[in-house]
């Protein structure tokens, strides 16, 4: 059974940064893309950034790109979102998963169920 387990969530100032950690397992973890996601209060969850099985594509919504970072280490099962210059608007839960691809991440296609989520709150 996967499990995937989030972490680094936090209370930050806007301008701040966060790095986000997503712990993986029961899963070949080289095998598949990995995404990260998003759900603010009284919103549906969407796709932030992704990242191929490879490490050599990524993907970001727009709202991100140039702030975010979506890293992985196959050797270690984990996957890092690094979030810089944040914003209020960037508060939300955020959550991982695994998919066939950066573009199906994209899409909101996903592999395994959700996790927790770690919260990430940003002050004005």
């Amino acid at each position: 059974q996967v499990r995937l387990v989030e972490s680094g969530g936090g209370l930050v100032q806007a301008g701040g940064s966060l790095r986000l950690s997503c712990a993986a397992s029961g899963r070949v973890f080289s095998r598949v893309a990995m995404g990260w996601f998003r759900q603010a209060p009284g919103k549906e969850r969407e796709f932030v950034a992704a990242i191929s099985r490879s490490g050599d594509f990524t993907s970001y919504t727009n709202s991100v790109k140039g702030r975010f970072t979506i890293s992985r280490d196959n050797a270690k099962i984990t996957f890092y979102l690094q979030m810089n210059n944040l914003k209020p608007e960037d508060t939300a839960v955020y959550y991982c998963n695994t998919g066939p691809s950066t573009d199906s991440l994209a899409t909101m296609v996903t592999f395994d169920s959700w996790g927790q989520g770690t919260q990430v709150t940003v002050s004005s």
